[in-house]
């Protein structure tokens, strides 16, 4: 590791001017920081600690009836916070299906929004070529071992895919981001917040130099009867998902007054399923529609040598998860392995 100046920040003021030195950069848990710190990849020249900030860590009630979770919340505090269980459970449910409980005891709120994405290339300095470590030197993935990789929304410059299970339920939840920065505060939409690769796939997110994530606010609940979040992958524990699916629904009967659907492990941010969600409002909950919701969302689907199979486990993690979310057992194992 390079050598490095520490700072402590006691409030938000102090960590934000703290932060406009060259080369600083914010740690909360670092869960992700210090790996990258590790590998050579991030090379910060001085670490602002914002671990006594207390402010950051509240998880509190909002005037609308919505929820603030503070960014320096654990993810085990927010994932068995009553009101994360009772009012929110598709988000209980990712933060518990993320890492190990070791990791999840450490990792913050705010640090899961800003992982990086996980792709080997990225993190192995062997390879010369990865645009997300060095802009412009090319992409080894496209051509290499790319299993894990995106399906959806990847460009020429990377197919890289985020790594976080909370972010997907956030992004089914429409949740919002509030930042601090030198120029003042700003909230950002979960959707707005991750960015596709594009051009510029140094970039994983819309904040600006210097800004810090405060909290992560929850519109007031409407989903907490019918939710389910499902995540596959190679082994049940520690693992990365190969596709996961936050899915939450209002009922009438059998038939869907609202749904949202958000894909995980298979693009560079959280995929809203629009698609798929427009097909199936005001519908009947039952394999052939759902199938063909899933269908139309995947269409849209380039897939890698290695990732084809992405699009099927994608179609069928779809239609389970809303199954499940619905209160409906898998009509057979056949339709939904």
């Amino acid at each position: 590791m390079d050598a490095l100046a520490y700072q402590r920040a006691t409030d938000i003021d102090a960590a934000l001017a703290a932060a406009q030195q060259p080369g600083a950069a914010f740690i909360g848990g670092g869960t992700n920081l210090l790996d990258l710190m590790k590998g050579g990849i991030a090379h910060p020249l001085t670490l602002i600690d914002i671990t006594h900030i207390a402010a950051l860590e509240r998880i509190e009630t909002l005037p609308d009836g919505g929820l603030r979770i503070g960014a320096l919340a654990r993810n085990s505090d927010a994932a068995n916070h009553a009101l994360v269980r009772t009012r929110y459970p598709l988000l209980a449910q990712a933060l518990l299906a993320g890492a190990s409980p070791q990791l999840r005891n450490m990792a913050t709120v705010g640090g899961n929004l800003m992982q990086r994405t996980r792709c080997g290339y990225f993190y192995d300095t062997a390879f010369a070529q990865c645009n997300k470590r060095t802009p412009g030197s090319g992409c080894a993935a496209r051509d290499g071992v790319n299993r894990m990789h995106a399906i959806l929304g990847a460009s020429a410059q990377c197919v890289a895919v985020n790594p976080s299970d909370m972010s997907v339920a956030l992004a089914a939840l429409d949740a919002i981001v509030q930042v601090r920065g030198p120029n003042g505060a700003r909230a950002i939409s979960i959707a707005q917040f991750h960015r596709l690769p594009g051009e510029r796939p140094d970039l994983d997110t819309t904040l600006a130099r210097g800004e810090l994530i405060t909290s992560v606010d929850l519109p007031p609940p409407a989903f907490a009867d019918h939710a389910h979040y499902l995540k596959l992958r190679d082994r049940a524990s520690y693992a990365f998902a190969l596709v996961s699916v936050a899915a939450a629904l209002q009922l009438d009967g059998q038939r869907v007054r609202a749904v949202r659907i958000a894909l995980g492990g298979v693009a560079h941010k959280p995929w809203r399923a629009s698609v798929a969600e427009q097909r199936l409002t005001g519908q009947p909950i039952d394999t052939a529609t759902l199938r063909a919701a899933a269908a139309a969302e995947l269409a849209q689907a380039q897939p890698l040598k290695g990732n084809a199979f992405k699009i099927e486990l994608a179609q069928r993690a779809i239609v389970r998860a809303v199954m499940q979310a619905a209160g409906q057992a898998p009509h057979a194992s056949g339709d939904l392995a």
